[in-house]
Formats: C-alpha cells, structure tokens, sequence
C-alpha cells in the first residue's frame, strides 16, 4: 500500500486556484465581489450620504449668505464668481468623510480579519488591492457629480434672478466644478493609500487627517525651509485645482514654487502613485 503525497499549492501558480467549475478569477469579477462588499456596508451609504448633505448643504448656506449679504458688490472681481468659491469650501469640508471612508475601505477588512478571506480567493493579492481603489474611486467620482450637479440647481433657483448664478461659460468656473469630483476622488484614494500601508484604522485615520489638516497649517509658519516643501504637500496642491488660477507677476514676498490648478492636482497624483506602489509592494512581502 503506498501513501500519496499532498502538495500544497503556490501563490506563483494561479491555475492551482482555478475553481473547479472552470469559472476563471478575472478583474471584472473581483471588481465585481468588492462592489457588492463595499455597497452593503451601512458606513459606506451613511459616509457617502453625509458627503453629498455637506456639499449640498454648504453652497445652499452660501447662497443665502451672499443674496442677503453683499455678494453683488463682488460679483464683478476677475476670476470665479464669489457664488463659484462655495464649491471650494464644500469640497474642502467635504474631503474629511471620504478620507474616512477611503481608509476604512482597507483597514476595516484589517481590523476584522475578514482580510484572510480576500486574499485567500484572490491569491495574487493586487488585483484584489487595486479592485478595491477602482471601486472606491469610481464611488465618489458618481456621487461628488451627483453632488455638484444638486448644488448648481440650488444656485440657479436662488441665484438666477440676481444674476450671481456661476457662469457655466467660463472655463475656471468649469475646470472648479469638475476639479470637485477629481479632488475628492484623489483624496479618497490617497486616504486608502495610507490605509493600505499601515492596515490600522486608528494609525491610518491619524495619518490621513494629519495631512490634511495639520500639516497645512505648519508649512505656514514663515521659515524658508517650510515654505520651500509646503506648496508640495498633498492637500495644498491639490487643492489649486478648487481656487482660482494665479495670475500677474508673483509677489515677492512669496517663497517657494507657485504651482497652477492642474500642476498642483498632479502632484497629489504622484503621492498617491508612490504611496500605492509602496502599499503594493509591501502587501506582497508581508502576511495578512
């Protein structure tokens, strides 16, 4: 009588996981699975729904300000129209739930162990980390437009008959619009970024508010060094893509570089490609 011999499988042969139907593990299908996780978690739709209500809610607060205050004497000024600035402060209080929500999407599966399970039916493991942004970053891009295109119908039904409604034919008024879903949508994902490499909720959410609120007002202290790497910083820079774009000489009391709108959203880019590349790299090397 012989004994056979059990051979484990390996993570570096993924025909071994192929389930025994002949159903093949493909992106589309692992996108799919953390759709479903992500849309039948409550923190999601309450997350999601706080951020559309502080958008909604802030330029809706705005309006009233400036119909009963003196908007109309600053209606003329270059730049967005002072109805247009609502988005930026919106977007700005707005980016606190989905850095939440975007560091909750990885470190939430972390905290409960349910981690093992992903990766244990997507052995590979990064096309379960990157399903995870796809879908993060696809949900807040909808419900931001979702949320910016309420807040343009407020504005028209308050705004309209005073002529302060923002004028949809100026192209900055149209590049802060957008820049809300894209800005949004980065900070998410840069949230889930730091989630992904330090996998604790606490510690990433720390982290994350620290960036955006913290570290902002420190590179405002006037020593040159600061001033130097402080319009480099995630939130600042990305940020330009909600404020109007700088124009005329540079004042010369300004230290360090002046980045326009879409530089500056390129470099919250490139923080977020590194932190992800890092994020990839270390969930290979390292245990559930």
């Amino acid at each position: 009588m012989s004994t056979g011999t059990l051979r484990s499988p390996t993570a570096n042969s993924p025909q071994d996981y192929a389930p025994s139907d002949g159903v093949r593990l493909t992106f589309p299908r692992i996108v799919r699975s953390e759709w479903i996780k992500f849309r039948t978690l409550r923190s999601t739709v309450w997350t999601l729904a706080s951020s559309v209500v502080v958008v909604v809610g802030i330029v809706t607060l705005f309006c009233i300000m400036i119909t009963s205050g003196s908007g109309e004497s600053r209606h003329g000024e270059a730049g967005p129209t002072t109805s247009i600035i609502a988005f930026s402060i919106a977007a700005g209080m707005a980016q606190l739930a989905v850095a939440v929500l975007g560091t909750l999407v990885i470190t939430g599966e972390y905290s409960t162990g349910m981690i093992r399970s992903t990766l244990a039916a997507v052995p590979r493991r990064l096309p379960a980390l990157w399903a995870k942004g796809v879908v993060l970053t696809a949900a807040i891009l909808v419900v931001s437009t979702v949320s910016v295109g309420l807040s343009l119908g407020v504005m028209e039904l308050l705004l309209r008959s005073k002529g302060l409604a923002p004028d949809l034919g100026d192209r900055e008024t149209i590049r802060i619009l957008a820049g809300v879903p894209l800005y949004l949508a980065a900070i998410a994902l840069l949230a889930f970024a730091i989630g992904a490499l330090l996998r604790h909720s606490a510690g990433a959410l720390a982290t994350v508010l620290g960036l955006l609120l913290v570290i902002p007002t420190l590179f405002q202290i006037p020593w040159k060094p600061l001033q130097l790497i402080g319009p480099f910083m995630p939130a600042t820079a990305g940020s330009k893509i909600l404020m109007a774009a700088q124009t005329g000489p540079v004042p010369p009391e300004v230290v360090g570089a002046v980045l326009s709108p879409w530089q500056g959203f390129a470099v919250l880019l490139a923080w977020i490609a590194v932190l992800l590349t890092v994020a990839s790299v270390l969930m290979r090397r390292r245990n559930a």
